[in-house]
């Protein structure tokens, strides 16, 4: 445990961050999970309107820093190949 004020306040600090960028990463694979469920079904409407909304939380953790850039890319990417090759 840390003995120094400052230390004291960075660990309080990082808890807090941790918390949050979790609730954002479980937001992020809800999202993805509901254009994978609609894949599944075959319903392409679905998985494009859930699509869409995927790429945009994606993209916002982009922003907010809690995925990289090219994982989001690759992710949207497969996900949108996915939605096309549905038929």
């Amino acid at each position: 445990m840390p003995n120094i004020q400052s230390a004291k306040k960075r660990v309080r600090q990082t808890a807090r961050k941790t918390e949050v960028n979790r609730a954002r990463r479980s937001r992020i694979r809800t999202f993805i999970k509901k254009v994978d469920n609609a894949i599944q079904e075959g319903q392409k409407s679905v998985a494009h309107t859930a699509l869409m909304a995927a790429q945009s939380e994606i993209m916002r953790g982009v922003a907010r820093g809690v995925i990289k850039k090219n994982t989001a890319a690759r992710k949207i990417s497969r996900l949108s190949m996915s939605v096309r090759n549905l038929g």
